[in-house]
């Protein structure tokens, strides 16, 4: 035990209940984590009524193929895990993705390559700002430690601040993404012919992660997938056709 942690014990960060270990949340608050464990669509991850092992595809990917090749994320958007991700974005607790990454590494499985690096999804510099820490990079300092694959900064970068995606429909979320992302000139060679795992605190729609795939795809990414935290379980794409 650190001093610290005698000086002030360490608490969960949801509950504010007393911990025995440093990092992590309480055991109350651990029963409203839904992890996203399957059947998942192959493509999106999003969960599935039934396994049909690679024909598991939801409607939504037969019809609208999406620019990455898989994405995977630890838990659905909901309960405690919604609960973290606000406090890790929005009260300022960077130190939440050292929790949060073991779940992701172990949610994208399916998509580990020794080739691969991490790439953030990147914040407009006056939100960076405002908000003091990016939580997508955070989530990649985190992972690349216990991964060992580089994560990349500055190589995708928000060239236009955008409004919030709080609250828009997924045509409006394309729309406000419109021309949002490049790369930057002088660091594509990095990601040329290297698949990039993309990170980001929750996929909603997919239209950010969709927007940031294309950038990368045209700038030379052998492939991209998607790894995030949690991701918005839409319940009228769980059906297969």
């Amino acid at each position: 035990m650190r001093i610290g942690d005698v000086l002030v014990p360490p608490s969960c960060p949801l509950c504010r209940r007393f911990l025995h270990q440093q990092e992590g949340i309480c055991g109350a608050c651990w029963q409203h984590l839904e992890f996203l464990t399957g059947p998942l669509c192959r493509v999106t991850g999003q969960p599935m009524a039934v396994d049909l092992g690679a024909e598991t595809i939801s409607l939504a990917a037969r019809i609208r193929p999406p620019p990455y090749r898989m994405a995977r994320a630890a838990f659905a958007y909901d309960g405690s895990a919604a609960d973290l991700i606000k406090r890790f974005k929005f009260s300022d607790r960077p130190d939440l993705a050292k929790f949060l990454a073991p779940h992701m590494a172990r949610a994208g499985q399916e998509i580990n390559d020794p080739e691969a690096v991490y790439v953030p999804v990147p914040l407009h510099h006056w939100r960076l700002l405002a908000r003091r820490f990016n939580q997508s990079a955070e989530l990649c300092r985190a992972l690349s430690v216990l991964t060992h694959y580089p994560m990349l900064l500055n190589v995708l970068l928000r060239i236009r601040p955008t409004r919030q995606q709080i609250g828009l429909n997924r045509e409006g979320r394309r729309r406000n993404l419109s021309g949002a992302f490049a790369i930057a000139p002088k660091r594509a060679a990095l990601i040329r012919d290297k698949p990039v795992i993309l990170v980001d605190d929750v996929l909603t729609t997919g239209a950010t992660i969709e927007a940031c795939s294309r950038t990368l795809l045209k700038a030379g990414a052998r492939r991209v997938d998607v790894l995030t935290a949690a991701r918005v379980v839409m319940p009228e794409q769980i059906r297969l056709p």
